[in-house]
């Protein structure tokens, strides 16, 4: 028993690189509240003739496997950072992926461990990065939220270029 409790707190350590940040408290209430002030302006700007569910469907990949989707669908980037499939190399029926993720949120609080624990592998090796939402509410919760859902245990910013994007990355720069 000693060992598997090693080895999960090993595979903690290993999440936590330089890709990825944890947010708590006030510092987490500050992100969502920008999140949510970014999404309401975007909305209002595009003048929202989408439904809402829709709406959010082109902005976030919203859930594990819909994250973990469009992740596996994006190519991996090598240390140099290039992409490590050449787009006109590629075979006639494979469609180049359309959508690119900015950042991925997570809630710490996921339970079961596993259903997210592929994400930081699969983010690193894609170069997104990762911020991980931890609050005594619950993580997930505060990320439903966001989306108008009841929890969500991963949300991924899709890059579209718009406000959200903006301030997303104003967050992964230190702003």
């Amino acid at each position: 028993m000693r060992n598997r409790n090693r080895a999960s707190k090993n595979s903690v350590a290993q999440e936590k690189d330089s890709s990825s940040s944890y947010y708590e408290g006030e510092r987490l209430a500050r992100l969502l509240k920008s999140i949510h002030k970014e999404i309401e302006s975007t909305k209002t700007l595009e003048g929202n003739s989408l439904p809402e569910k829709f709406w959010f469907k082109q902005q976030f990949a919203i859930g594990v496997n819909e994250v973990t989707r469009v992740l596996e669908r994006m190519s991996p980037v090598s240390e140099s950072g290039r992409s490590l499939q050449q787009s006109h190399v590629m075979c006639t029926n494979h469609k180049v992926p359309s959508v690119h993720l900015q950042a991925i949120l997570i809630a710490s609080d996921c339970n079961p461990k596993w259903l997210a624990k592929h994400l930081p592998s699969l983010a690193s090796s894609r170069k997104v990065p990762l911020i991980f939402v931890k609050d005594k509410r619950g993580g997930s919760l505060r990320l439903g939220e966001l989306v108008k859902l009841k929890t969500a245990i991963a949300i991924g910013v899709k890059a579209r270029g718009n406000a959200i994007n903006e301030i997303v990355e104003g967050i992964l720069c230190g702003k």
